[in-house]
C-alpha cells in the first residue's frame, strides 16, 4: 500500500484490542489470509479517499464506491420528513454489508442524515459511519449495555433503521432467508409511539458463504465465522443491481395484545418477503 495513504483498517491492531496478550499466538499467515479476505488495503484505501465525507454522504459514496444500481419500489411509502413523526425502518439482511450501506443511504438522503443504525461494533472502526450509528457488541463486554444503547437510539429525534434478524440471512431449505426476527424493534415501536415501516432487500451472497454458515452451525460454533467473509462478499457484489421495496407504514397501535411480540415480529417478517 502506498505510504502516503492512512490504515484506518488494522487488522493487527483490532486484534489486539479484543484478545490482547494472546495475540501472539495467531499464525503469522493466520493474520495474512485475515488481511486478505477483508480486503485490508482496498478497504483502507477507499476510506483514505473518502476521509472527508460523513454519515449519508459517506454512505452514498460506497454505494458509488461498489457501483451498485439500486431499483427502489414504493419509494413513495417513505413517510414524508415534514409530518412531525419518528419511524423505525425495519429490513431484512440478505447481504450483511451492501445493503445496510444502501439503505443508510435512502434513507438518510430522504431524511437529512436523521436516522441511527445498531450495527456490529467492529464497524465502527469506519469514520464515515460512526455519525449515524450505535454500535452494539452482544458476546462482549459492552453486552451488558445493550437494552440501555437500543433505548437511547430511541428516545432520541432519529428515526431508526433495524435489521431484527441480526445477522445477515442464511440459505434455509434451498431459499435465502433471515433468521427469526427478533421482537425488540415492535417493543420499542410500541414504546414510543413509531410506526414500522418494512423494507425488502433482494440479493444474496455467494453459495461458498452459506456453505461456510452452515457448516458452522452444524459444528456448533459460537464464534460467527462467516461474518469474516463479508467484506469479501461484498467486493463479489459489485457492479449489481439490487431491487428495494418499501411498503407502507404500519401503524404501532396495529400491534395489540392479540399477538405477543415476537408473533408480531414475524408478523412483519412476513410482510417484508411479500414485498
Amino acid at each position: 500500500m502506498d505510504k502516503a495513504i492512512e490504515k484506518t483498517i488494522d487488522i493487527d491492531k483490532i486484534l489486539k484490542s479484543k484478545i490482547g496478550s494472546k495475540v501472539k499466538y495467531i499464525p503469522r499467515f493466520a493474520t495474512s489470509w485475515l488481511k486478505s479476505i477483508i480486503h485490508e488495503d482496498e478497504v483502507n484505501r477507499f476510506l483514505w479517499e473518502s476521509r472527508n465525507l460523513r454519515g449519508t454522504e459517506w454512505l452514498t459514496e460506497c454505494v458509488h464506491y461498489l457501483d451498485m444500481t439500486l431499483e427502489i419500489v414504493g419509494l413513495e411509502n417513505l413517510p414524508d420528513k415534514s409530518d412531525g413523526k419518528l419511524y423505525t425502518f425495519v429490513s431484512n439482511h440478505p447481504l450483511g454489508g451492501a445493503d445496510g450501506v444502501a439503505l443508510g443511504s435512502i434513507i438518510g438522503q430522504h431524511y437529512d442524515g436523521k436516522f441511527r443504525y445498531l450495527i456490529n461494533d467492529l464497524l465502527m472502526n469506519l469514520p464515515g459511519i460512526r455519525p449515524v450509528s450505535i454500535g452494539i457488541n452482544k458476546t462482549g463486554s459492552q453486552s451488558r449495555n445493550f437494552p440501555q444503547m437500543v433505548e437511547a437510539g430511541f428516545q432520541s429525534d432519529n428515526h431508526m433503521l433495524m435489521f431484527p434478524a441480526g445477522i445477515c440471512s442464511r440459505k434455509i431449505n434451498g431459499h435465502i432467508h433471515d433468521l427469526a426476527w427478533t421482537k425488540t424493534f415492535v417493543s420499542k415501536s410500541i414504546q414510543y409511539k413509531r410506526d414500522v415501516v418494512p423494507i425488502h432487500f433482494g440479493g444474496q451472497n455467494s453459495d461458498k458463504f452459506y456453505r461456510i454458515a452452515n457448516a458452522c452451525k452444524a459444528l456448533h460454533l459460537k464464534f460467527n465465522i462467516a461474518m469474516l467473509f463479508l467484506v469479501d462478499e461484498m467486493y463479489k457484489n459489485v457492479h449489481k443491481t439490487f431491487r428495494i421495496s418499501i411498503g407502507k407504514p404500519i401503524s404501532w397501535e396495529t400491534f395489540d395484545k392479540s399477538k405477543t411480540h415476537k408473533e408480531w415480529a414475524r408478523v412483519v417478517e412476513d410482510e417484508v418477503y411479500k414485498l
